[in-house]
């Protein structure tokens, strides 16, 4: 039983990260995602598909390499899971949290998709 949950959940967390990377790569382009991505992992050790898994550490990550402009990056990405999700789930997730916080909501994405 808990495989099946892993394999849910492994799924769940690639495809957030394949939407992640579809955000960057249209927002800065293949080049400066790769640049982002290798960023990521000298310094935080966080390989390209561990993002969804590790979502804190890429958000801290982003926050650091973007400064103010990761604001707006975490907002499309959210934009885009919302979009694939459904509008329903945006307003779903968008309820139960208060404030903004790009974290804990794609980990409310991850457990609740």
């Amino acid at each position: 039983m808990k495989s099946i949950t892993r394999q849910i959940n492994n799924g769940r967390e690639n495809k957030i990260s394949e939407i992640i990377d579809r955000a960057l790569k249209q927002i800065f382009g293949e080049e400066a995602t790769r640049l982002m991505y290798r960023y990521l992992e000298n310094n935080y050790s966080l390989k390209r598909n561990e993002i969804a898994e590790k979502i804190d550490v890429f958000a801290e990550g982003l926050e650091r390499f973007l400064r103010s402009g990761a604001y707006a990056v975490e907002r499309k990405i959210l934009e885009d899971i919302y979009s694939n999700y459904g509008l329903l789930r945006r307003l779903e997730l968008e309820k139960k949290q208060e404030k903004y916080d790009f974290v804990s909501q794609i980990k409310l994405l991850t457990r609740k998709a």
